[in-house]
């Protein structure tokens, strides 16, 4: 597995491992930091399908995919960071 590739997969589990966190938190917490959380979940998501089928397809140009990737993971963990911040 190319470190680009493995690099999105631990991001990817990292953050589903944030999440799972963050709704226990979320459950006693505020309606604001709820749908902040939801909004990052439908991201992981979508982060998650998108990332699947590229596994396979994307050979010698994924340097700009697994960029944009990034992006998105980096989105997801900076609204967690917020989310995180709003419960405590």
């Amino acid at each position: 597995m190319s470190p680009d590739k493995q690099q999105v997969e631990e991001t990817i589990s990292a953050l589903k491992q944030q999440r799972d966190e963050l709704a226990v938190k979320i459950h006693l917490g505020n309606m604001e930091a709820k749908a902040d959380f939801e909004q990052a979940t439908e991201k992981l998501e979508a982060l998650t399908q998108d990332f699947e089928p590229l596994k396979t397809a994307v050979k010698d140009s994924a340097e700009n995919v697994f960029a944009a990737l990034g992006l998105v993971g980096d989105e997801v963990r900076s609204s967690f960071d917020r989310i995180r911040k709003s419960l405590s």
